[in-house]
């Protein structure tokens, strides 16, 4: 009977997740909310990442309001005072998903960790917070590229999170999120239609409007992020050339090529100056 439960013990012990050590709470920087699905259902559990981008603030060109904006709250944060929620919207490859990474690097040594959380998993935020709230560290909860459509359960979960649930917003405990949609949802032509006009003239949003805006307006602080300009695309294609080893005749006779580069993907960014500036150096070291 003893050797059957100790079988029985051993198999359940395979589907749950191992709980974290004390030694992994201390060397691991940064962790990713998972799901496991057992015999008794779906299992939410924190999963370190042990391979993190190495990216830094000086790493990140022309977005220098950015910067400062997204290092003052965090600083502030990690501080122990008081900080803001952050959204953070704009063009793709601009560097909002690279900001962040580069906020870990910057704080990890003064106790700033950071957990990475799917949107489909968004409904565990608070058994999330809860335990999170039992330790030292300062923790930023990581939603990348986020948008719902409409109806999704995890819309009305981070909702709650940021302002709108019974229990106190934990003081150890922030949402930064990016994403391409500044509302966060998606915008139709008929959402204009509940838009009331009044006499005087004024114009006020209706429920549709309003349901829409009130998830983004429940960050404190949005950061917006824009296409750079051809001078800045330039200056970060530079950047990323010296990084790489190129010297300086070699950046010179990158320039153009990084412009026809640009204008095949039709589009100038952060992330397409960085993509050419490997493949340009990749072809020098042939």
């Amino acid at each position: 009977m003893s050797d059957q439960l100790d079988r029985i013990l051993g198999h359940l012990e395979a589907f749950f997740p191992k709980t974290l050590t004390s030694e992994d709470w201390q060397n691991t920087f940064a962790f990713r909310w998972l799901h496991r699905q057992s015999v008794l259902g779906s299992i939410g559990f924190l999963k370190p990442i042990k391979h993190l981008s190495d990216i830094s603030f000086d790493d990140l060109q022309s977005i220098e309001r950015q910067k400062e904006l997204i290092l003052t709250n965090t600083k502030h944060f990690v501080e122990g005072r008081p900080a803001n929620n952050v959204l953070l919207t704009g063009a793709r490859g601009t560097g909002k998903s690279s900001l962040i990474k580069a906020c870990l690097n910057h704080f990890a040594a003064d106790g700033l960790r950071l957990v990475e959380v799917d949107k489909e998993h968004l409904s565990d935020l608070q058994d999330l917070t809860e335990l999170l709230a039992t330790r030292p560290e300062r923790f930023i909860v990581y939603c990348d590229d986020l948008s719902f459509e409409d109806g999704e359960p995890g819309y009305k979960a981070l909702k709650s999170a940021l302002d709108g649930s019974l229990s106190a917003q934990v003081e150890n405990v922030l949402i930064y999120a990016t994403s391409n949609r500044r509302h966060l949802l998606p915008e139709y032509m008929a959402d204009n239609e509940s838009y009331r006009h009044t006499s005087s003239g004024e114009i006020h949003p209706g429920e549709v409007v309003e349901e829409k805006i009130s998830l983004s307006e429940r960050f404190g602080l949005w950061v917006s992020f824009y296409p750079p300009k051809q001078d800045e695309y330039l200056a970060i294609v530079s950047h990323w050339l010296r990084h790489f080893g190129q010297s300086e005749d070699a950046i010179a006779q990158a320039e153009p090529l990084a412009l026809i580069w640009a204008l095949e993907r039709g589009s100038r960014s952060g992330r397409v100056a960085w993509q050419f500036a490997r493949h340009f150096a990749g072809s020098q070291d042939v």
